[in-house]
């Protein structure tokens, strides 16, 4: 008979064969082409320099980071080899981190190999370009950025301000999935703010959290929320908006719509809102927010 203090099930030896891959891949390697590398040999730190902006590139997963001095260092009483998995890189001199289609500056980034999260102090900016043909740009600026290795995730904090395409968002954090689209706004206090530019004026959306999916230019907003078209207000307290019909489809109990030009008002268990025509009815077909569509890949 197995002794049961031995027997591991499959799922806990998957879990740790998935466990030791995650901790393998977050190990950074640093090259210095054009540079020099100083230090203690065993123990470190491990000092980069170089005089080019870009002669000290770190590698790790698919992202790459470049700046022209960076200090690599293990944890108190660990040698550097066998610290591998707990160090820490400091890369500073103005940085450019690029993974796939994005690329982003800021003056200085922090990559733990025990989280797999580098950081990027601000301010700090990201461009990523688009896909295919006929999709927009992403550009974020804010207070500081933050890289997970593990995973395509960025995420910004800190006086957060999106844009792509026609639409600008501004929030408290901003999670973005890069291949994906999905740009998730949300505030600590108060309301998010995403303008959408036209050419007969603004399109504004006030929600506690937006999720938009930036490729395709739709979004939902949740928690209570108002649209602003000109002098048209809805307000409810869930929306979807798709930008390729011009139509938000606002939930509430109930929702309400009133234009201060005309003084007409319209309420209902859900209304569509018309962005294109300036027009607001009531909606008759059943509907149910596509939730499952925004879903973070961790939800």
């Amino acid at each position: 008979m197995m002794s049961r203090t031995r027997y591991l099930s499959p799922i806990l030896l998957v879990a740790a064969a998935l466990a030791l891959a995650a901790a393998g891949s977050r190990i950074i390697k640093i090259s210095y082409e054009d540079g020099r590398r100083s230090g203690n040999l065993r123990n470190g730190p491990w000092v980069y320099e170089s005089n080019r902006p870009d002669g000290i590139v770190g590698t790790v997963g698919e992202l790459k980071i470049l700046a022209s001095r960076a200090v690599l260092e293990a944890p108190e009483g660990k040698s550097m080899q066998a610290a591998e998995g707990e160090r820490t890189a400091t890369f500073e001199g103005g940085v450019t981190v690029t993974r796939g289609r994005l690329t982003a500056r800021g003056p200085r980034l922090v990559y733990s190999e025990a989280t797999g999260l580098g950081v990027l102090a601000g301010p700090a900016e990201m461009h990523q370009e688009p896909a295919k043909e006929g999709e927009d740009p992403v550009d974020v600026r804010a207070g500081e950025m933050s890289f997970d290795v593990d995973t395509d995730i960025s995420t910004s904090s800190g006086h957060v301000v999106l844009t792509s395409g026609n639409q600008k968002g501004w929030a408290d954090r901003v999670y973005y999935e890069e291949e994906r689209g999905l740009a998730v706004f949300t505030m600590e206090e108060g309301a998010v703010k995403l303008v959408r530019e036209r050419k007969d004026g603004e399109l504004v959306i006030h929600a506690p959290e937006v999720r938009s999916l930036t490729r395709t230019r739709k979004l939902i907003a949740t928690g209570g929320v108002k649209l602003v078209d000109g002098a048209i207000t809805t307000s409810g307290d869930a929306l979807f908006y798709d930008d390729a019909s011009g139509e938000a489809i606002v939930i509430g109990s109930p929702a309400r719509s009133v234009n201060e030009e005309e003084g007409f008002k319209t309420s209902g268990g859900t209304l569509l809102h018309n962005v294109n025509k300036h027009r607001v009815q009531v909606y008759r077909k059943p509907f149910t927010l596509p939730t499952e569509e925004f879903k973070k890949v961790d939800e």
